[in-house]
């Protein structure tokens, strides 16, 4: 039973990551909108908000929830008991992967909060600061599938300086990007 629960999980945070890598996109294309005339911005930011719509509720909400469901099933499953051990020092790095999770929640409902904001026709951030906050999913992501792959023989050390490189080179990234997006 818990190899099943297990690949469900596994499926669930895919179709979830894929939700809130995708849904910041269509945010900077809706925000990007707002630069073409008046009868393209319409129509983009119409089909902009179906698409949302239901790609947030289709897809991502329905995914966090199950994602949430199929976590504490997991650790409760009789097959392996991770609670006993998740404040031994074994199970260190389940304990950070949650307190990942709950930021990654976090993340999720910021996502939300930009989503409400868009429907109702506010934009408050620039396609650049999206593009930025689009990463940040990205970040959670291989912290999330790090600890959970290597586990207890991470190195703490490594791992921090692993992280800030990772995200050093990310934001490195974005600013080329951003160079030559402006260069055209």
């Amino acid at each position: 039973m818990y190899s099943y629960l297990k690949a469900l999980h596994i499926i669930f945070v895919v179709t979830w990551f894929a939700g809130m890598f995708y849904m910041p996109r269509l945010f900077i294309y809706n925000t990007e909108a707002g630069e073409k005339d008046e009868m393209v911005k319409n129509a983009l930011r119409d089909q902009f908000k179906i698409m949302m719509k239901r790609l947030w509720f289709g897809i991502t909400w329905p995914s966090a929830i199950l994602t949430l469901m199929m976590g504490p099933a997991l650790l409760f499953s009789p097959d392996y008991s991770w609670y006993k051990i998740v404040f031994a020092p074994e199970g260190l790095w389940l304990l950070i992967k949650l307190v990942f999770v709950f930021f990654l929640f976090l993340y999720h409902f910021s996502l939300h909060r930009i989503y409400k904001q868009q429907m109702n026709n506010v934009f408050k951030y620039t396609s650049q600061q999206l593009r930025i906050w689009n990463e940040v999913a990205t970040i959670f992501l291989v912290s999330i599938v790090t600890l959970a792959t290597v586990k207890e023989s991470i190195s703490f050390v490594w791992a921090v300086a692993g992280l800030a490189g990772f995200i050093i080179v990310l934001m490195s990234a974005i600013k080329i990007y951003k160079a030559i997006r402006d260069k055209k």
